[in-house]
């Protein structure tokens, strides 16, 4: 009996390091949201990491989080340092490339494990409105290919991301209602 469940369990061992070898060595998560406010508004709330309080899911995970700031106020250059309890973890954050219409990050997570990825945001004019698409894309070690092969990251993280979307959304959109507000009451 022992004998053919160790050989059932390591023939699943097996499979599951065949399943997760097999895994592509880079890794996408992707979410895209409509708003109504241009580019250069909602660019401007994702270049300040100081305005991440106001729409990004991580960080109301720990109201004690300590976050650092370095380099440029804002754009091209500004990094953002953060670390929190469990669920917060630790890493760093720094961006590599800003313009209304493209953002890229440098993403090097400390806590809860180490990984370093690079996330973008792409904003699309599509009529008056903007396409705001949130990728973030890395590679993938043994380790990490096993992670996933148990865990569907891109619907963990992928909840994120739609979270946040719809926070920068909201957040970008009473801008645009405020300056709208403004401009009538000016007429």
């Amino acid at each position: 009996m022992f004998t053919i469940a160790a050989i059932m369990i390591g023939a699943a061992l097996v499979t599951l390091l065949i399943v997760a070898a097999a895994k592509p060595a880079t890794f996408r998560i992707e979410r895209s949201v409509s708003m109504e406010a241009p580019p250069a508004r909602i660019a401007g709330h994702i270049t300040d990491f100081h305005r991440w309080r106001d729409w990004s899911p991580w960080e109301k995970l720990d109201p004690g989080m300590q976050r650092t700031y370095d380099g440029a106020a804002a754009g091209e250059g500004a990094s953002y340092a953060w670390s929190g309890n469990g669920k917060a973890g630790a890493g760093r954050m720094r961006i590599t490339h800003a313009e209304p219409q493209r953002v890229a990050i440098s993403l090097d997570f400390e806590k809860p494990f180490r990984a370093s990825n690079v996330a973008q945001f792409t904003l699309t004019p599509v009529g008056g409105d903007t396409l705001v698409t949130w990728t973030m894309t890395g590679p993938q070690t043994l380790l990490s290919k096993l992670m996933h092969t148990v865990i569907d990251m891109d619907k963990l993280v992928g909840r994120d991301f739609e979270a946040g979307l719809q926070n920068l959304k909201a957040v970008c959109e009473q801008d645009s209602e405020h300056e709208r507000d403004s401009e009538r009451s000016s007429k």
